[in-house]
């Protein structure tokens, strides 16, 4: 796969029509994209748990400048029992995927310790588990109509209120998935 064709540091939106639990009206940041598949967290599903939970489970005391009430996402349905930080600035962290030269995605410890500190990076989205496509799989799906794709917006992925993300990701390539029919048509 060439470096242009690469999806690394796109959103994927849910087609409205998409009726997998999993997906349904969903926005994955894409992290790594190429021969071998895709790897994104979606950024738009909060849990009923909160960063302070996490820090809890970890045992790291939060810094009282901490917003522990911080929402918890579900970044996808592989390995949900795991943690990953998406943030930027990117920082030297143990294991880290660089994604640009501004955003990662982390998942060693040192950082979570970091953000309950009040040290980790200035923007972060803590997720449980990923999105994974096996190789072509997401190419498959992006050709039958399920998914649209277009470049991403920092401002969307660490600042805008979830519940503006879908809609705000597909805006930024032109579409207005309200008026979208979730019904296949046939000329």
């Amino acid at each position: 796969m060439t470096e242009t064709a690469s999806l690394r540091n796109h959103f994927l939106i849910a087609m409205p029509q998409l009726a997998d639990p999993n997906f349904s009206h969903t926005v994955t940041y894409i992290c790594e994209h190429n021969a071998e598949g895709s790897l994104g967290i979606v950024i738009n599903r909060p849990l009923e748990i909160t960063l302070g939970d996490v820090l809890q489970h970890m045992q790291i005391a939060p810094d009282a400048r901490v917003d522990t009430a911080a929402p918890v996402f579900s970044g996808g349905p592989v390995q949900p029992e795991r943690g990953f930080v998406l943030h930027r600035p990117v920082g030297a962290w143990t294991s880290s995927l660089p994604v640009t030269a501004d955003i990662a995605l982390t998942t060693s410890r040192d950082i979570m310790a970091a953000i309950g500190q009040g040290t980790g990076p200035q923007q972060f989205l803590l997720a449980l588990g990923y999105a994974g496509w096996g190789a072509g799989q997401l190419e498959q799906e992006i050709a039958q109509n399920a998914w649209l794709s277009g470049p991403a917006d920092p401002a969307i992925l660490f600042e805008l209120p979830v519940e503006e993300r879908w809609g705000a990701a597909a805006a930024l390539i032109g579409v207005d998935l309200t008026l979208l029919s979730s019904e296949a048509g046939h000329a």
